[in-house]
């Protein structure tokens, strides 16, 4: 009997060669045709069968490592079929009348318990540098402060790069439609950044769990209230980023989009002179004074 099982392993082995050949040939073509096709950049499209294209070394790394996991899935899902296959029609009733008593297979039960492990290794290497590369945040060139709200986006530039707060909301279907933008997806102040420069991005809740998340750029963050998180990012590629809250944040959750625009040098320097004047604001400027007074002495 454990002769038979060697050969229903070395028979399986293949079977899953053959197939794996069958689906490199045909399915990367299909799958790459489709993927072009129908992923848009900044937004997801109708029929999209994988991830957004990605602007950023940390989105394109986060989905290279997706697909190579997609092809171990596959490979698994294949072995394991081509071994029941192989068990059903070599080791059935009909052809094995006599059931045989082996208890285990030293070499199967080795196989199946190192396998596993080194396959798990595999994965873990490239996924913890991945990690590494999402949590260690080079030196900024900008540093945008993004706060949930129930339920839009409030933005802060700090005073050495313009000092300056607005809020993002979405726009309605009739102002996105009369715009062509995005439905539910559009925002009427759009968050501007310059390409090829280090972004941090704060964040923070003012009420209740919210997450920060933009697919093209390979973020998402929690926005947790009275903690400030940090993650960060760098657009190599200009255009308008769509994201949305990640978090069930209540009634509207699904109404308090992220709209990232990645622009040049010269016009991020023109967008924040701009900026600094349509955003000027005696509210905001009053309830900080009010935070900072402190109170006479009794």
């Amino acid at each position: 009997m454990r002769i038979g099982q060697f050969r229903c392993f070395t028979a399986a082995r293949r079977t899953l060669a053959a197939a794996l050949a069958g689906v490199a040939v045909s399915g990367t073509a299909g799958l790459a045709a489709s993927t072009a096709a129908l992923a848009q950049v900044g937004q997801p499209a109708d029929w999209q069968i994988a991830m957004q294209t990605p602007v950023t070394a940390t989105a394109q790394s986060m989905y290279g490592f997706h697909t190579a996991l997609v092809w171990v899935i596959t490979a698994i899902t294949l072995f394991v079929g081509a071994l029941l296959l192989v068990v059903i029609v070599r080791y059935n009733e009909r052809k094995n009348p006599t059931p045989s008593k082996t208890s285990h297979n030293t070499m199967i039960e080795v196989a199946w318990t190192v396998i596993p492990i080194l396959i798990l290794v595999g994965i873990a290497i490239p996924s913890f540098r991945i990690l590494r590369e999402q949590l260690v945040i080079p030196e900024p060139d900008v540093i945008v402060k993004a706060t949930g709200h129930s339920w839009y986006w409030s933005y802060e530039y700090p005073t050495d790069q313009g000092g300056f707060i607005f809020d993002s909301l979405m726009l309605e279907d009739d102002e996105a439609a009369a715009a062509g933008l995005p439905r539910l997806l559009a925002v009427d102040n759009e968050v501007v950044v310059p390409v090829n420069r280090v972004v941090k991005l704060q964040v923070t809740s003012a009420d209740v769990l919210h997450a920060f998340a933009l697919p093209s750029f390979g973020l998402k963050i929690d926005a947790v209230p009275g903690r400030l998180n940090e993650t960060w990012f760098q657009a190599e590629r200009e255009g308008v980023y769509y994201g949305q809250c990640s978090e069930l944040c209540g009634a509207r959750h699904a109404f308090m989009p992220i709209a990232i625009r990645v622009v040049s040098e010269a016009e991020y320097a023109s967008w924040l002179a701009e900026a600094q004047t349509r955003f000027a604001s005696t509210e905001y400027g009053a309830t900080r004074v009010a935070a900072t007074i402190e109170e006479p002495a009794r």
